[in-house]
């Protein structure tokens, strides 16, 4: 009941004693009931006297003290100078939080994608084919680099030196990722801009190792990742080594080594600051800048990285001034130089021989530099001044060993121009050039040099063969007719010894083309390669072996083991040796007297023979001393006809100042068979003559010859020359005093050298200043051998007949 009589109104505690500068109250209807729920709103106008009664003690209580200061609001305005400072470093603190676990999530999920890091390995770089030449200088390099792999301390200090300064000056320094230029490459890569300068040595070989060039993040990050192990794999040494020797440097060329040799024709040893500021300087962008493309562009770019390696300390002052003075590099739109068309048939037959390399290799060829040099010369010299006029714009050349092997190929006129090698893959017609295998099947069948046949017209089914001049001399020797080049008795040669056994002497002695076994064969029609044809020669100048062409001789790995070795030293016998000294004698009179006389050679005993086909599209000129064979073609690609060049012409031509210059440093020696008295066997038993019939008489058209049997040949036509067993004795008895009887320059085609001039072993090559090697026996190989029971002693012309006429006369 006493409640009852309470009033309803609360009295507030009031703390006005202790706290009088505290305005901060709380009326009744702002607190919060024991239940959870607000008090009960009083009346407004209940509240309305309260809050004037608290304000009437409030103002009491204010006038009693001093006024209060009142405090800055929570996140205003205020703070002064630092506050925006403090900030933004607050911002950036939490936006590196929240960037690096977007970039940890975005790394771990990449690098999930990625094979396990135990499986990682560096792939093998790609085998290296080194080439050398006989004397072990490099030749080339083939392979899908294009050079071999030089250790740190191989290369010129100044590559090395320049990379490091233009492409990743903290290379020594950083752990395989430059953060700077990492932060720098991803936001280009965020907004678009393309990246330049973000990745490190390490990152490209990482990239270059593998992955892929696209510009994604998920290849940036594996990118890092891979960074990552090799800096913990490899020393740093080790990482820049294979860097050099992997990247790319425009033309086809991968690695210093290769960039060096195609650029500046010389080994990554030996460049120097200018050209090693060249090489650095390309990795920007190698087609653009190649001094090939572009010498200027790149002269500038190689200046950028000589001022990068001045600032970095590793070149002073007058190194740089000395270096921007050099004329900028020059470089040809491809590989230069005559002895790329030799590289290239190297690598046909290394891969013939072991297959494809599955490491690098060393490959020693037959190959002689200098007479390379020579045989290049040679080819342009004669093109330069001639070949305009008379429309000759391709020349090939091949020079062999009397073993066959390859001393010197020339494929065309430029190998920057052309790399498509005449000498070894195009065929052609080799004209008369083919007349040397028709002769000696006509010697192993009994004929002899001064053997008589008839120039006249002959008809051999619709086809009729003429001479060159379209003209006839009636009744010559064999030896006249071949220094002459007479179709028509070659004609006739090939109908009595068959076609067959013609192609079966020319492909004994190495023409492995296909040849048709007709009439025309005689003057050439079936098509054959340079080197085929050349090398089949040699069968003549070494008394009748079989000289198969090759170029390469040893075949092994770096660590010296001999993948495969060439023995070519006991070759089979083709021909007999009479044959072959016979047709050394016939083919000498061809140059000292017959179609090519431009091809002599001054102090040396030569022989050859000249080709010419229709229309002179083809000219051919393949001959041979006792040192050397060589074989040269002069004509289009295209076919087109050449202005009356032939055989006789710009081929002996060049071949003179080929072998003039290849004969340096050799001392002459005769050619096989030379003075040493062989015989032709002697022949097989003659069929007896048709026997004359009154038809005969009264027509006067009998078997063989019509013209008496003494009568001389023309004056203007050299005799015949005596059989080889006579050369001996007219040894003694030069009459050109004091010039050696070898010299060439004799008129006739029987020379003899002089008896105290030594005999060489005709199968065994020495360069001019080469030690002596071992020799095969006399008697090697088992390859076919002519029947003893060849050749006659004296003309095969048959009996002459008694005519009408003689009769007559009383004859």
């Amino acid at each position: 009941m006493a409640a009852r009589g309470r009033s309803d109104r609360r009295v507030e505690p009031s703390f006005e004693g202790s706290r009088a500068g505290d305005d901060f109250r709380l009326d009744a209807d702002e607190r919060i009931a024991g239940t959870g729920r607000p008090a009960r709103r009083q009346p407004k106008a209940e509240r309305n006297d309260d809050r004037t009664e608290r304000n009437d003690r409030s103002e009491r209580a204010e006038r009693g003290r001093p006024p209060r200061r009142k405090a800055p609001r929570r996140g205003g305005g205020g703070g002064g100078f630092f506050g925006p400072l403090r900030r933004l470093v607050y911002w950036c603190v939490v936006l590196g939080i929240w960037g690096g676990i977007a970039v940890g999530g975005l790394v771990l999920y990449y690098g999930a994608r990625m094979p396990s890091a135990s499986t990682w390995t560096i792939p093998d770089r790609p085998p290296n084919m080194k080439i050398t030449a006989i004397d072990g200088s490099v030749i080339a390099n083939r392979g899908s680099t294009g050079g071999e792999a030089l250790a740190l301390e191989e290369m010129s200090p100044y590559l090395p030196q320049a990379v490091i300064a233009i492409e990743d000056r903290r290379f020594y320094y950083h752990f395989g990722v430059d953060p700077l230029g990492l932060a720098r490459a991803f936001v280009n890569n965020l907004t678009g801009q393309p990246i330049q300068g973000g990745s490190t040595i390490t990152q490209q070989l990482a990239k270059n190792l593998f992955l892929s060039p696209e510009r994604t993040f998920e290849r940036k990050i594996q990118e890092v990742l891979l960074s990552f192990w090799l800096e913990h794999k490899f020393t740093k040494d080790q990482i820049l080594a294979m860097y050099l020797n992997r990247v790319f440097f425009g033309s086809n060329a991968y690695g210093v080594e290769a960039a060096s040799r195609r650029y500046f024709n010389k080994s990554a040893r030996d460049v120097n600051l200018g050209e090693a500021a060249t090489l650095a300087g390309l990795l920007k962008a190698p087609s653009r800048l190649s001094p090939a493309r572009d010498p200027q562009a790149a002269e500038a770019r190689a200046q950028v990285v000589l001022g990068a390696m001045r600032e970095e300390g590793y070149i002073t002052d007058s190194d740089l001034k000395s270096a921007m003075s050099q004329p900028p590099a020059k470089a040809k739109s491809y590989w230069s130089g005559a002895q790329h068309y030799a590289a290239d048939m190297v690598v046909d037959e290394v891969k013939s021989l072991i297959g494809e390399p599955k490491v690098d290799v060393v490959v020693e060829t037959t190959i002689d530099l200098r007479l390379e040099s020579a045989a290049e010369k040679a080819l342009n010299d004669v093109l330069k001044k001639e070949g305009g006029k008379l429309n000759a714009s391709q020349a090939a050349l091949v020079s062999v060993d009397a073993t066959g092997a390859i001393r010197a190929v020339v494929g065309g006129r430029d190998y920057a121009t052309s790399q498509f090698n005449r000498a070894a893959r195009a065929k052609r017609q080799p004209g008369s050039a083919f007349k040397p295998f028709v002769y000696a099947a006509a010697l192993e069948a009994g004929n002899r040099p001064d053997s008589v046949r008839n120039d006249a017209p002959v008809k051999i089914g619709n086809w009729t063969p003429e001479n060159y001049d379209q003209k006839y001399r009636g009744e010559v020797t064999l030896a006249s007719a071949f220094a002459q080049s007479l179709n028509t008795i070659a004609a006739q040669l090939v109908m009595e010894v068959g076609p067959d056994n013609v192609v079966s002497l020319a492909h004994r002695l190495g023409i492995e083309s296909e040849l048709q076994s007709n009439a025309s064969i005689a003057l050439g029609t079936s098509e054959v390669s340079l080197v085929e044809l050349t090398s089949s020669y040699a069968s003549f100048m070494n008394g009748g072996y079989k000289a198969t062409p090759h170029i390469v001789k040893r075949i092994s790995d770096t660590d010296g083991k001999v993948l495969y070795e060439a023995d070519y030293t006991s070759p089979p016998r083709v021909l007999s040796e009479p044959v072959a000294a016979t047709m050394n004698s016939m083919m000498n009179r061809v140059i000292n007297e017959g179609t090519g006389k431009a091809a002599r050679v001054d102090g040396w005993q030569a022989a050859g023979k000249s080709g010419t086909t229709q229309s002179f599209r083809d000219a051919l000129f393949v001959g041979y001393t006792s040192i050397m064979t060589t074989g040269i073609w002069f004509g289009n690609d295209d076919g087109a006809f050449m202005k009356k060049v032939t055989g006789g012409g710009l081929p002996a031509k060049a071949w003179k100042e080929y072998m003039t210059a290849a004969m340096k440093g050799y001392t002459p020696t005769p050619l096989f068979g030379s003075g040493r008295g062989l015989e032709l066997p002697p022949a097989a038993t003659q069929p007896a003559s048709e026997p004359t019939t009154i038809g005969d008489i009264i027509s006067g058209i009998l078997p063989g010859s019509s013209r008496h049997a003494q009568e001389e040949p023309p004056a203007d036509y050299p005799p015949a020359p005596r059989p080889p067993a006579q050369d001996s004795a007219s040894a003694g008895n030069n009459p050109h005093g004091d010039r050696p009887a070898y010299d060439d320059r004799r008129p006739r085609g029987d020379i003899v050298p002089p008896a105290d001039v030594p005999v060489r072993d005709y199968r065994q090559y020495r360069g001019p200043y080469d030690s002596p090697g071992p020799v095969p026996p006399v008697e090697v190989g088992g390859g076919p051998i002519p029947p003893g029971e060849v050749g006659e002693t004296g003309s095969t012309r048959q009996p002459r007949q008694t005519t009408l006429f003689d009769i007559l006369m009383g004859q």
